[in-house]
């Protein structure tokens, strides 16, 4: 969690629960730039700074990610790269409430976010879009190296 900006790279070694124990262990995808990490997988959004740092303390993670955790539960998880959107001094405040857990958004709660924390939700979403921007730049370089197929169609978690 320390020192890693929005738009930094990653690629999980281990990722874990919120106790520690590993719920995934692989091979990090072959990204020279990529920051070799445990992710921590909770179940919920981790926004306060001192609770992120707890939750680092008591996990040994570096990073915290949602999504991790469940596509790992699938057993299908080959490898993870990921960009930091937000780190325990860029926080996302109400913004980070915006998404359900199906991918959709919220939309009374964006709308809340930006009328309430207007800077802070401002911050957190170019945040995201820098963090965007790098994933779609790392996804073009693995595919030119032969790394990683193209994608064709977003993922599936069904059988």
């Amino acid at each position: 969690m320390v020192g890693l900006a929005p738009g930094a790279l990653v690629t999980a070694r281990r990722i874990v629960d919120e106790q520690g124990r590993a719920v995934w262990e692989g091979r990090p995808v072959g990204l020279s730039e990529a920051r070799e990490v445990v992710i921590c997988s909770p179940r919920r959004v981790v926004d306060a700074r001192a609770e992120r740092l707890e939750l680092a303390r008591r996990s040994g993670a570096e990073v915290v990610d949602l999504e991790s955790g469940p596509l790992a539960a699938t057993g299908r998880l080959a490898g993870v790269l990921r960009a930091i959107s937000d780190t325990p001094d860029h926080r996302l405040g109400r913004l980070a409430f915006a998404a359900r857990p199906d991918g959709n958004l919220a939309w009374s709660r964006l709308v809340r976010a930006f009328a309430t924390e207007p800077a802070l939700a401002f911050r957190s979403a170019r945040a995201g879009r820098k963090a965007l921007t790098a994933l779609e730049l790392a996804a073009g370089r693995l595919v030119r190296t032969g790394a990683a197929a193209p994608a064709t169609a977003p993922f599936e978690l069904g059988p």
